[in-house]
């Protein structure tokens, strides 16, 4: 049985879970009109996450995925922590204020949460996935009891090998073009792989449906990967602009103006592609010192961008976005999927019986 059966759901077309962005109205529109809705609760504590996931299923009875961080939490190094506040220390004065004496972690890690799973088991989502690796053992066992199904972001085919073993019943294979956090299990392992590239190492290896990711924007391009061995396509940036979303009306604007995106460390401490501004021209320098680590340099990033925004200064926008942002379109959830749905039945490819 194909992954859109088993799903349910009638298009390959996938929001992207993306953290901050993505919101229940935006998943559920996405789902009742057949593609497979997303949630991105990585920043949020369990009773943000069971409250998102129950408005989600009031809202649709359509399938959705939920997703969540699986970082290794490490603790700060104070020598770097201090070196990277040293360092930004005259971006802050710019605006009169001092660098803050203390970096926290921005983002827990589901590892690290229990009440997280609990949510899960609770809420019964139809899948859950993982960003930056998969949970312990444990874990997995028990959602493999619960009969809840667990994909994992990948970079390489030795993950998606891994994600193989460990019972993951679909893996979503990120090219070097998605926006967002690239999502190696470790951030020092970067393939590198582009989209096309990676699904081409994963298709002959591995058995399990291959959802690509990065950079895709039209139906066209789903087709495309359909075409190469994809079973479906997980769409990000491309939503960012919709009514639906979380995005600040700033934010919008930020990426209706982009002229590129280039991926950058040193904003949130692990690599991660967005619109280019002063942090990728300007603070990531190559004298630059070490900077604090994920998620503690996100904390400090996050000061900063809310600092100089109070102050009219957008140039420190956290902007994520894929390499496609220079071709969006400003439509909200369901005009997006009615265009992008009419897109893929132009290909006879898609729509003379294909076998989803």
């Amino acid at each position: 049985m194909q992954l859109l059966t088993q799903l349910g759901i009638r298009y390959p077309i996938f929001l992207a879970p993306m953290a901050g962005v993505t919101t229940p109205v935006l998943a559920s529109q996405v789902s009742e009109a057949g593609g497979l809705g997303a949630l991105g609760l990585g920043a949020c504590d369990a009773y943000q996450a069971e409250a998102a996931i129950r408005a989600t299923q009031h809202q649709t009875s359509q399938p959705f995925q939920v997703n969540f961080f699986c970082h290794r939490s490490t603790p700060m190094d104070p020598v770097k922590s201090r070196a990277w506040r040293d360092y930004l220390a005259s971006y802050f004065a710019q605006f009169n204020q001092d660098v803050p004496n203390e970096l926290l972690a921005a983002y827990g890690s589901f590892n690290d949460t229990p009440a997280l799973l609990e949510v899960i088991l609770a809420t019964r989502p139809a899948v859950v996935s993982f960003h930056f690796g998969l949970p312990p053992k444990p874990c997995l066992q028990a959602l493999q009891r619960a009969n809840i199904p667990y994909w994992v972001s990948v970079t390489r085919l030795s993950e998606a090998l891994y994600a193989q073993e460990q019972g993951c019943s679909a893996v979503i294979a990120q090219g070097i073009e998605a926006g967002g956090h690239r999502a190696m299990f470790d951030p020092l392992c970067d393939s590198g792989l582009s989209t096309t590239e990676l699904l081409q190492q994963l298709v002959p290896r591995i058995t399990l449906p291959i959802i690509s990711a990065g950079g895709i924007m039209t139906g066209s391009q789903i087709n495309g990967l359909l075409k190469q061995g994809a079973s479906a396509a997980q769409l990000g940036t491309a939503f960012i602009p919709c009514k639906e979303s979380a995005a600040s009306d700033q934010l919008k604007q930020r990426l209706s103006t982009a002229n590129g995106t280039q991926i950058t460390d040193v904003i949130s401490g692990r690599p991660a592609r967005g619109v280019v501004g002063r942090w990728q021209q300007e603070i990531d320098s190559p004298i630059r010192p070490p900077h604090a680590g994920y998620p503690y340099s996100y904390a400090l990033a996050k000061q900063l961008d809310k600092l100089a925004c109070s102050q009219g200064v957008t140039d420190y926008t956290i902007c994520w976005a894929g390499c496609g942002v220079t071709a969006l379109r400003p439509l909200d959830a369901i005009p997006l999927m009615e265009t992008l749905i009419a897109e893929l039945q132009e290909d006879p490819y898609f729509t003379q019986g294909r076998s989803l």
